[in-house]
């Protein structure tokens, strides 16, 4: 009985080697057939040979394997270096394989000459030092040190504000100039490790059945304002909601009962706060939109609309729009209010046609809810009136980030998109080619244009702009102060300008990109705008040996799939087959933006690095294979044939369609290797990266969507921005692990974290209680593009009260 077991444990052991060495021998083969490393044909006839041998009871498995492995592991050191995480998916899974094949009740049955135990520590102690140097030298690259390239300054002059200035919060960030940066002082470095849970408010808006499927998303990704004693938010439904900011009580709860079934995506990021003392109705307004297209006035006392405002409070944002289907268009973002007005543009449900509802940007009368002006870029002048009967024009770039302002120069700062469909530009205007994926500076009066500056030509890979500048005052050379703005973007670059005159203050080239192969009619600019007076925070362009994946068999499918997909850079030229965009639509940096410490001159941003496929189909094969509907276009009048799937852009109007998904192997890990997220710290004064660290672990995200993990120190993907104190801290939550973090703006020293109930992918905000104590405050809802834990709870930490 006992020579039985050991026999079936060593056929065991070595079918599954064998199994395993066919797999690395076909897919091997496969990758070397169309130009990749043929390395591992190589260790696939080692691996299949020596669990033929251990199948077998022969000596020459255990050896041929141990020797194979050695192979591996000098060709992946050659390939990769001492990068741990590089190194796992090519040797972890075959080392534990090794340490099982050296244990004695397999040595016993396969060695033949009574020296098994001997054999077996020697070739198991090669397996424990391989796997421990794999997650030593993934530490050192993610976990146990960050890069710190140069000292951040130390503080020089006066404050940026009051304390009581800091005592609210009005705008996303803090102010106008949207830098997300506090004035108080109470929370340090010093005492962040006391921070305690304060209060925990539940909205009650969840999300519902279906609202995950498809590609749908439901996140709760607000950023509380703060006046007085109040904080507003608002819901994914769009609930408008007012907390007593001291203890977390609900003091009234706005539902507008939008119908919300025809929203792939249902989040709101935050409303609006506007005085007008004179207003008898409501001196005090919240202004909010909803998923239905309409923005709404608040009384801030009482939550009732205001019924001066519009039409009883109401103002629909689809006037003079055209055919605007369920869905098609809403406000993601926080309206503007500046000098009286209520500047907003909207979200459009992108890549789905030619001519689909305008980008137009509009202000409204802070008191009456009227129309001020608009700017429509088709338009000749762009802020002219509209005559009887006219729309705005159809089809044009679309402004869906928050907006900032300067209220000095009377200037307001309009992030723009690109015109649709996104990945085919063969049908776009003059003035669409003008304006795609340009930051543009408006009177806040006139809405009349300033300047413009142009971050990408002709953006057929959906890099628009999802966040308006960050506004700061740089010390000139000379002496003097500049007032700058740094505008974010997907790519990863940052441009830094002068907010007077849309003029570079950082070095920007004109830099060579390819252009070939490319889709009929399509004509893609040769070179596209870089920022090389400024640090580039986007990712190197990916090799076959960055591939990575969860196990050796899917890191080669990754690999395969690079391979096989056409990949050229960062500006890829779209073409019909499956292409890797790197990075994406996502981008390294998204709807957040970056903070910036006004006194120190510090820029930090959360990054993130993300490729994905896009694969173009003609239509007619998209149709046949289910993955859109025939429709006849807008003048046709026909109910709109929505895909199934987040993911198919059906792109009417154009030849072709385009999906994009995230770069996955069939385990559904990651195709790219860590670290996958990092918070950069830049001095801009010297305009360098003073820090970098990857941020977050892999604990609740694991292949197939399941959220337990070992919590590896990987750095891992963030959606959602950070804040900066005066105190020399750096507060975010983000990372796709629920977590909220604080670091030392100074080293970048992660100081203190604390568990949240659901993903933190939301950007937090920080002010003085009538407690007089210091709150820092994120929603903790989660977010479907990111498979965080969903959920509907408000979080507010500080010291414990003395």
């Amino acid at each position: 009985m006992r020579n039985k077991r050991i026999f079936t444990w060593s056929f065991m052991t070595g079918f599954v080697i064998g199994v395993i060495g066919l797999a690395y021998l076909v897919l091997g083969g496969w990758l070397a057939a169309i130009g990749g490393s043929p390395w591992y044909v190589l260790f696939g006839a080692g691996y299949l040979l020596s669990g033929i041998f251990m199948a077998r009871r022969r000596t020459a498995g255990i050896w041929l394997y141990l020797l194979t492995f050695i192979i591996c592991c000098i060709w992946s050191l050659w390939e990769v270096g001492f990068d741990g995480w590089q190194l796992m998916p090519r040797l972890f899974v075959m080392a534990l394989l090794g340490i099982w094949c050296s244990m004695p009740w397999i040595t016993r049955a396969v060695m033949e000459d009574g020296k098994h135990q001997r054999a077996g520590m020697f070739s198991g102690l090669v397996y424990v030092v391989a796997i421990i140097g794999i997650f030593y030298s993934g530490w050192q690259v993610t976990g146990s040190r960050f890069v710190h390239h140069q000292a951040i300054p130390a503080q020089s002059g006066t404050t940026a504000a009051t304390a009581q200035d800091g005592n609210d919060w009005r705008f996303y960030g803090r102010t106008e100039a949207g830098q997300r940066y506090s004035p108080l002082t109470q929370i340090s470095p010093a005492n962040v490790s006391q921070l305690k849970p304060a209060w925990e408010y539940h909205s009650g808006d969840v999300m519902r059945k279906g609202e995950d499927k498809g590609g749908r998303e439901f996140n709760f990704e607000v950023t509380p304002i703060k006046v007085g004693n109040s904080l507003f938010i608002c819901t994914p439904h769009r609930q408008v909601i007012a907390l007593d900011a001291t203890t977390g009580k609900q003091r009234w709860k706005f539902d507008p009962k939008s119908d919300t079934s025809a929203n792939e995506y249902l989040a709101c990021r935050g409303v609006a706060y506007s005085e007008t003392p004179d207003d008898a109705v409501c001196p005090a307004k919240i202004i909010a939109t909803t998923s239905q297209a309409r923005m709404v006035a608040l009384n801030a006392q009482t939550g009732r609309p205001c019924t001066d405002f519009g039409q009883q409070g109401y103002v629909s944002l689809t006037d003079h729009m055209g055919d605007v289907p369920p869905g098609f268009h809403f406000i993601t973002s926080q309206p503007m209010v500046m000098d009286g007005h209520i500047v907003l543009g909207g979200w459009i449900y992108d890549n789905q046609s030619t001519g689909e509802p305008s980008g137009v940007v509009r202000a409204y009368d802070v008191k009456t809810g009227q129309l001020s002006w608009a700017w429509d870029m088709g338009r000749n002048p762009q802020n002219a009136p509209l005559k009887p009967g006219e729309v705005y024009t159809r089809g044009t770039p679309n402004g869906w980030g928050t907006y900032t302002g300067d209220p000095k120069l009377g200037l307001i700062y309009i992030p723009l998109g690109n015109a649709t469909p996104d990945y085919y530009g063969a049908k776009r205007r003059p003035y669409d080619e003008k304006y795609s994926s340009s930051v543009v500076a408006l009177d806040i009066h006139t809405g009349e244009e300033r300047w413009h500056f142009q971050t990408v030509h002709h953006d057929v890979w959906d890099f628009d702009l999802p966040i308006g500048p960050t506004l700061v005052d740089l010390p000139a050379p000379d002496g003097t102060t500049v007032p700058a703005l740094i505008q974010t973007t997907k790519m990863g670059q940052l441009f830094l300008l002068d907010r007077r005159t849309g003029k570079p203050l950082a070095q920007v080239n004109e830099k060579p990109v390819p252009t070939s192969p490319s889709l009929p009619g399509e004509h893609l600019s040769s070179t596209q705008p870089d920022s090389v007076g400024m640090p580039n925070l986007s990712p190197p362009d990916l090799k076959e040996s960055d591939a990575w994946g969860a196990t050796p068999i899917d890191q080669l499918y990754c690999r395969i799939q690079f391979k096989s997909a056409r990949y050229q850079g960062q500006f890829t030229p779209p073409a019909e087959g499956k292409s890797i965009a790197y990075p994406a639509f996502d981008g390294v940096m998204d709807w957040y933006g970056a903070s910036v410490d006004p006194i120190r001159h510090v820029l930090i941003a959360n990054t993130s690095y993300i490729p994905f496929t896009m694969e173009l189909k003609k239509s007619a094969d998209a149709i046949k294979e289910g993955l859109m509907q025939k429709w006849a276009g807008w003048a046709s009048h026909e109910p709109y044939p929505k895909p199934k799937d987040f993911s198919v852009g059906p792109q009417y109007g154009t030849p072709w369609a385009a999906i994009v998904k995230p770069w996955l192997s069939f385990l559904q890990a990651p195709c790219n290797a860590p670290p996958w997220g990092k918070i950069v710290a830049i001095d801009l004064n010297t305009r360098k990266i003073a820090w970098e660290r990857p941020a977050g672990t892999t604990r609740d995200m694991n292949i197939f969507g399941t959220h337990t993990n070992v919590p590896l120190p990987t750095g891992i993907f963030m959606m959602g921005g950070n804040v900066i104190t005066q105190s020399g801290l750096i507060f975010t939550g983000a990372t796709a692990d629920n977590y909220f973090r604080a670091f030392d703006e100074t080293t970048g020293q992660e100081l203190w974290r604390a568990r949240l109930p659901a993903g933190g992918q939301a950007t937090p905000m920080t002010y003085t209680g009538a407690d007089g104590r210091q709150f820092v405050v994120i929603a903790a809802g989660g977010h479907g593009g990111l498979g965080t834990t969903s959920g509907d709870a408000l979080m507010a930490y500080a010291l414990p009260a003395k």
